[in-house]
């Protein structure tokens, strides 16, 4: 089957596709469908719009995984749709008597293997994505209270205004409930025309993402669209976050005396040392204070990454190929694969050539996995394996050309072959697991899940293999003659740049085959999977970041804004007495300073314990970075004096002169 995309590309349409004959990796196939319009698929080196049937699947790729038994790659995931009534639970039970079944049958190959059931999407991608998206939605609603902590202080601070005008109407025989009424109505207003401008907005935005790819060289389309279920869900929140701030300035009526208030004249509440405005705004910067700690911890973290030792060299140019696809047969492979590996030695400025089958380390987040027992383990079950390492098939020279240290032992030669004893370099944390120590694992044996004995002829540095948040983990690389595939990457060490050996590279290759699919590039360019989390961390984090220190601003400065308004009369007094601008700002603008370090404080108290989450995520994501630390000190200090500039320079204009003549 070929896709729309596919065929609109070489036919121009889809008319008189079906029936037809084409030629892919030089064998004759039949289009017997068309898929629906913006269906994509994922293949790396086949055209990702380009499908077969899996049991067919030897006449494109040269090898069908149906018959390679208790390959880790032959079905990594099979989909499906439950029958109508049954539940999860039985399909699992059924699952797991059919894995019962292949252990039975085959114990070497299906002995250790496991089985899950799940659903796609989010969900699938495991414990870490889902933690972190629940502390997104965490932010998220932290983010809807800080905007109802800062509209609660707006209305409360509009009650105050009005409260003169309140309690005239109290005294005149208005009903508190009436009153109650009008000032819900007056919030419910204001929260639901802004919840409905945040959904369209949020329209455009799930439209933005419905066509986004986050990774290039794997399309990937998440269809998001918004059903009756997110107007429902907008619905309820504009009415709870306009019950919250709207709340505030009901309780101040509820409180309300009318004698009292009549007779305080327009200076209105006596003045409380802690008000409930004073919490909100509070609760407010503290919140402020989490989304800027979590956000600058992320972006520290990405930056790590992007500079990290990965036990690899970033630099290095990768050249992806599938000579299976290509047409070699199993036994022609490795002579293809030194053919290539001495073509590209031939290309001027190119130092070190060397080759890892299937995927090198952090590429598209495929690092395989192999169950090791000890040498003197006889009985493979998985009860006794006694490491599970990343596995790699490499060839000479992969270590020099990788920039990864050797720290003990030797590396592979052409001579390491299916005749040669069965060797491995195995990486320090593998070393200690298994042996102890470095010096400990040089000549030692293990057994693979064959009962093969393999010997450790060296010891490498360790490495990230599927995350650069990951611990440090075991891994062992194996030579390529002893585990061949028919995919693999090209590594090539050159100091020549990028732009100039990426064609000479596929020119290079297809001189030897014209029909070799090449993808090329650097090795930190085809990382996209790998730092797909940081990135979407720092990016989500950000957003909510910027909208919280907006919020904060707002709330600082409306506070600030109306504590100068009020005390026009007595700061005007003070300038006529002869006040210092000094003590001037100290008497507008003490209170709001005091609650925005108070709220700061709080808030990267709490924007610490927070970021333990971005740990699974984000590499080496720590809220106790000294530049964290002094980040968010710097960024709450901008933010108070985006809110207190404006108020300040209000309260130092200040004339008393003209002030005593309003009053």
């Amino acid at each position: 089957m070929l896709s729309h995309a596919y065929w609109h590309s070489r036919f121009r349409d889809d008319r008189g596709v079906i029936g037809r004959t084409v030629e892919m990796n030089r064998r004759p196939l039949a289009v017997i469908g068309v898929a629906p319009p913006g269906f994509r698929g994922t293949l790396m080196f086949v055209s990702p719009d380009f499908f077969t049937p899996i049991t067919n699947q030897d006449r494109v790729d040269g090898v069908s995984p149906l018959d390679v038994r208790g390959s880790p790659r032959a079905l990594f995931e099979t989909f499906g749709h439950l029958k109508p009534g049954v539940t999860p639970a039985q399909a699992l039970a059924d699952l797991k008597r059919v894995g019962a079944y292949l252990a039975a049958t085959y114990p070497k190959e299906f002995a250790q293997n496991k089985y899950e059931l799940g659903r796609t999407g989010l969900t699938s991608f495991g414990g870490a994505v889902n933690v972190f998206m629940a502390g997104l939605m965490v932010l998220a609603g932290l983010i809807l209270l800080a905007a109802c902590a800062n509209l609660g202080g707006l209305f409360a601070a509009r009650a105050t205004d009005r409260a003169k005008e309140l309690a005239l109407r109290l005294a005149l025989g208005s009903s508190r409930n009436r009153i109650l009424r009008q000032l819900l109505t007056e919030a419910m207003l204001v929260s639901v025309a802004g919840g409905a401008l945040g959904l369209l907005g949020s329209l455009f935005l799930l439209g933005q993402m419905a066509d986004w790819q986050p990774f290039a060289r794997a399309p990937v389309h998440v269809p998001v669209a918004a059903d009756a279920h997110t107007y429902l869900v907008a619905l309820v929140l504009a009415v709870l976050s306009g019950l919250l701030f709207g709340i505030v300035p009901v309780w101040q009526i509820l409180r309300t005396n009318p004698n009292t208030m009549i007779k305080a004249g327009a200076g209105g509440h006596p003045a409380r040392r802690v008000t409930l405005r004073d919490v909100l705004v509070v609760a407010q910067i503290a919140i402020c204070g989490v989304l800027i700690t979590s956000s600058l911890v992320a972006v520290r973290g990405l930056v790590r990454s992007l500079g990290a030792d990965f036990g690899f060299d970033a630099r290095v140019m990768l050249a992806g190929t599938n000579l299976g696809a290509a047409g070699y047969s199993a036994d022609r492979v490795p002579a293809m694969q030194r053919r290539m590996i001495d073509a590209l030695k031939a290309i001027p400025g190119v130092e070190r050539v060397a080759l890892v089958n299937e995927y090198p380390p952090l590429l598209y987040a495929a690092a395989a996995t192999t169950n090791v027992f000890r040498a003197e383990t006889t009985d493979m079950r998985p009860a006794n394996v006694a490491a599970t390492p990343y596995r790699y098939s490499v060839s000479p020279e992969y270590f020099e050309a990788a920039g990864t240290r050797v720290l003990s032992g030797r590396t592979f030669t052409w001579h390491d072959g299916k005749e040669a004893p069965a060797a491995a370099v195995a990486n320090r944390e593998f070393a200690r697991r298994m042996f102890g120590s470095v010096a400990a694992a040089l000549g030692q044996h293990f057994k693979t899940q064959d009962g093969t004995r393999v010997q450790v002829v060296g010891v490498a540095e360790d490495g990230k293999y599927l995350s650069v948040a990951e611990d440090r983990m075991p891994a062992i690389f194996v030579p390529c003659l002893q585990a061949p595939s028919t995919t693999d990457y090209l590594l090539v060490r050159s100091r020549r740049d990028p732009g100039e050996l990426t064609p000479a590279i596929r020119r290079t290759l297809r001189e030897l085959d014209s029909g070799l699919n090449v993808d090329a590039g650097t090795w930190a360019s085809m990382l996209d999977v790998a730092l797909f989390p940081a990135r979407v961390a720092v990016v989500a984090l950000g957003v909510l970041g910027a909208m919280g220190a907006v919020l904060s601003v707002t709330g600082i400065f409306g506070m600030a804004a109306y504590s100068v308004s009020r005390r026009k009369r007595e700061l005007g007094i003070r300038v006529a007495l002869g006040a210092r601008s000094g003590e001037i700002l100290k008497a507008a603008l003490g209170r709001p300073v005091k609650l925005l370090l108070m709220g700061s404080a709080a808030g990267v108290g709490l924007g610490v314990l927070a970021s333990r989450v971005l740990a699974f995520i984000v590499y080496q994501a720590t809220p106790r970075d000294p530049l964290v630390l002094t980040g968010v000190v710097l960024v709450m200090a901008l933010v108070g004096m985006l809110a207190t500039w404006i108020p300040a320079q209000r309260a130092l204009a200040l004339d008393p002169v003209i002030l005593l003549r309003e009053e």
